[in-house]
């Protein structure tokens, strides 16, 4: 008895010190629990996705990779990487079927074995699976604190799968900006490269006849995922319009929305849901009239929502809400302007349905003066999760161009946006709390060909909107990354990023919402408790 008591304690105390912690004796030999807490580390691994960019012939791509300079604490820090590299596509077997007819007789092999692989994979039937012409990197970061930019004009430019460890994985950020001059799809597209995760919504979607949306779905994983998709509009559920989609691994496929649903729907909503695995998500969203962008995945469903940043010349303003819940949501709209919280003239409060989406045109609501919306619980509402989208636009008649922003994050510790330009950048930070000011340190990095770092602190008034210059390296060449940190003692801050290029009479620009890099994760502190060996 006496020696497996002892043994007990030898094992209890060898994984107290693989835990790192001492225990605590009382004066009468009862063991006591060490007191808990935490430690706040960089993370050691991180991975984002890029939908391809586009399919036409007139689109220029650029990917700008960027690491905040620090984000990986401690002189023994691993030295990481950090890259991008292509991933295999998805095609329908009737468009490859067609290609081989064009191609001859090499084609038709190689569509034949790449049908094979997509068959035992477990690809959807009747698609086949392309792999990429080479797995060379895209924009590979070697350090921190520069970016690094790469750039493509092909129509069929793939894909991106991309994974960093090491002093390279704490903040890793990489932008995909497309510039489309003519054509339905024209316009300026950005889009931060997500990470993969098993759920999205994105408010905001359509299946009208004068929209063509398609879901990105990317898999970095070595087995297949299975996807859930369902549309929901303003009476619930869109009839029919449910899917499930398989993405092989290491592979893309996207779904136009609309082949979903035999109703089309203006204002609607999508949900995914993976199954099995995880993936990437982004809607590349076209109007026949208003050009397109990317629609990123919104923030989860929440009792109250900050969307960031719009511009102060949009001359129209459209936001849609989903509340997934079981209760429906009433919420009061409020917008932060430069000078405080204001509510929209008519549109006081909003009433989303349980299931079922809500829109509601804004018009030009901010009057020349930047903005974020702000959507909280209206008195005596119930708190129901709810998330929501805004499509905004600028110009006018033939000459508009739109952009969305989802409801995103607050910035915690670090946020950071690359591809900067040196002319057509706007930072909005928002600090939505009345009474609540925040204090943000914005640094600019080192720009992409040269150039040195440039910080500025700002303080924004609690309960409103404050859109800046953001500052720009000294002796800039290329492009350059925005870092946002909170100080300590600051409210609660939000913040977007505008980027506009105009092409030819056409206003286009692109609003990135910089949410938290969960760069760090506090990691619990171990401690070992004896009393299981009291009798």
């Amino acid at each position: 008895m006496k020696r497996t008591m002892m043994s007990l304690i030898g094992a209890a105390a060898g994984l107290a010190a693989v835990a790192g912690v001492a225990a605590v004796a009382a004066p009468d030999g009862a063991a006591k629990a060490a007191p808990l807490g935490g430690t706040r580390l960089p993370v050691q691994r991180s991975s984002l996705l890029c939908p391809a960019p586009t399919s036409s012939e007139l689109g220029d791509t650029t990917y700008t990779s960027f690491v905040p300079k620090g984000a990986a604490a401690g002189a023994d820090a691993k030295k990481g990487t950090a890259k991008l590299v292509p991933a295999g596509t998805v095609k329908d077997s009737g468009a490859a079927d067609e290609a081989s007819k064009k191609g001859g007789k090499s084609k038709s092999k190689a569509n034949d074995r790449a049908k094979g692989k997509a068959e035992d994979s477990g690809a959807d039937t009747g698609s086949t699976i392309v792999p990429p012409r080479d797995t060379k990197p895209v924009a590979p970061l070697d350090q921190a604190g520069r970016p690094v930019t790469a750039t493509t004009d092909a129509a069929d430019a793939p894909a991106l799968v991309g994974d960093a460890d090491g002093t390279l994985a704490p903040g890793w950020t990489t932008q995909q900006t497309t510039s489309i001059a003519a054509g339905n799809g024209r316009g300026l597209l950005g889009l931060s490269c997500t990470a993969p995760d098993t759920t999205f919504w994105f408010p905001g979607v359509s299946t009208d006849r004068d929209r063509q949306d398609y879901i990105h779905l990317t898999n970095p994983g070595p087995t297949d995922a299975q996807v859930d998709l369902e549309l929901r509009g303003k009476d619930g559920p869109l009839s029919g319009a449910t899917a499930s989609v398989t993405v092989p691994a290491h592979t893309t496929v996207s779904r136009l929305l609309s082949v979903l649903t035999g109703s089309p729907a203006t204002n609607a909503a999508l949900h995914v849901v993976v199954q099995q695995g995880r993936v990437g998500a982004a809607v590349q969203a076209s109007d026949a009239k208003l050009g397109s962008d990317w629609l990123p995945p919104s923030a989860d469903p929440a009792d109250s929502l900050v969307l960031p940043g719009i511009p102060k010349d949009a001359t129209s303003v459209r936001l849609v809400a989903v509340a997934p819940g079981a209760a429906d949501a009433n919420l009061k709209v409020q917008l932060a302007t430069p000078t405080g919280l204001i509510t929209p003239a008519g549109v006081e409060t909003l009433h989303v349905k349980s299931g079922m989406t809500t829109a509601v045109d804004l018009k030009d609501l901010t009057k020349g003066e930047a903005g974020s919306l702000v959507l909280t619980p209206a008195d005596g509402g119930s708190k129901a999760p709810v998330t929501a989208a805004l499509r905004v636009t600028r110009g006018k008649g033939a000459n508009q161009e739109m952009a969305f922003i989802p409801a995103t994050r607050p910035v915690d510790k670090r946020a950071t946006v690359a591809d900067n330009r040196s002319k057509g950048g706007t930072l909005s930070l928002v600090a939505p709390e009345k009474g609540k000011d925040a204090k943000v340190k914005v640094t600019a990095s080192a720009g992409s060909d040269g150039g040195t770092p440039v910080s500025k602190t700002y303080t924004v008034k609690g309960g409103s909107t404050l859109a800046v210059d953001p500052p720009r390296p000294s002796g800039l060449k290329g492009s350059y990354a925005l870092t946002v940190e909170p100080q300590p003692g600051s409210g609660p801050v939000y913040a977007a990023r505008t980027l506009v290029q105009p092409l030819g009479g056409i206003p286009a620009f692109t609003v990135q919402t910089l949410p938290d890099d969960r760069g760090s994760v506090v990691v619990p502190t171990a401690g070992q408790d004896l009393s299981l060996l009291n009798d």
